[in-house]
């Protein structure tokens, strides 16, 4: 596909999703002065305009073959795009944060398609372990759930696996009450009387304490 100004400027401003976009300090070509313009990545097409709300962007990179490198250089967190060959430009920016430059050389070092092309083989290679058995694979979900006798599940007692479920863990057991611990819980007034002796315990040895010189 043949693309133009016109088909350029249109990608550039369309409402489709942006992969990231921001302020950019960019270094002239021929000049040292560094120029604010509003940047747009779109797939591997880095485009810059004058101001947010431009229509037409000034210029546009292709980062097909780029490296990103962190650089130094006069404005704070600098970076640099390069390309490979004696003729070939290296775009100098600066973005205005460091978490700004981070962002920024984490999405244009993913932005083109050798990037893509990496991600789609390791993506291969680990369909095709898995797929000889070098992963175990994910489990499968019950075919049906257990009968049901009044609306409850049942599980059988018989050897051998079953769909549905695991059996639900059993009640824990109650212990027995015995005369030196607490009585059972379900009679009140025991409980209340058991622990009630050991309190007053506690008070007559606290005011015998506070009663000596």
């Amino acid at each position: 596909m043949k693309l133009n100004e016109r088909s350029l400027a249109f990608y550039a401003t369309c409402d489709a999703p942006v992969d990231n976009a921001g302020f950019l300090y960019k270094k002239g070509g021929r000049h040292a002065a560094y120029h604010r313009r509003w940047f747009v990545l779109r797939g591997n097409m880095l485009f810059y305009f004058e101001e947010p709300a431009s229509r037409e962007p000034v210029g546009v990179i292709i980062l097909e073959g780029c490296t990103v490198e962190l650089v130094e250089a006069a404005e704070e967190f600098a970076f640099a795009v390069r390309f490979a060959g004696a003729r070939a430009r290296t775009y100098v920016l600066a973005a205005e944060s460091q978490a700004a430059m981070e962002g920024w050389v984490k999405a244009l070092s993913r932005a083109s398609f050798d990037y893509l092309r990496l991600v789609v083989r390791e993506l291969e290679q680990q369909l095709a372990a898995m797929r000889a058995g070098d992963c175990p694979p994910p489990p499968r979900r019950p075919r049906a759930l257990p009968p049901k006798e009044n609306g409850c599940a049942v599980w059988s007692a018989e050897a051998g696996p079953r769909p549905g479920p695991a059996p639900p863990p059993l009640p824990p057991r109650r212990r027995a009450w015995t005369p030196n611990g607490p009585p059972h819980a379900g009679s009140f007034a025991r409980l209340h009387e058991w622990y009630g002796q050991e309190v007053r315990a506690l008070r007559s040895q606290w005011l015998g304490s506070r009663a000596q010189p």
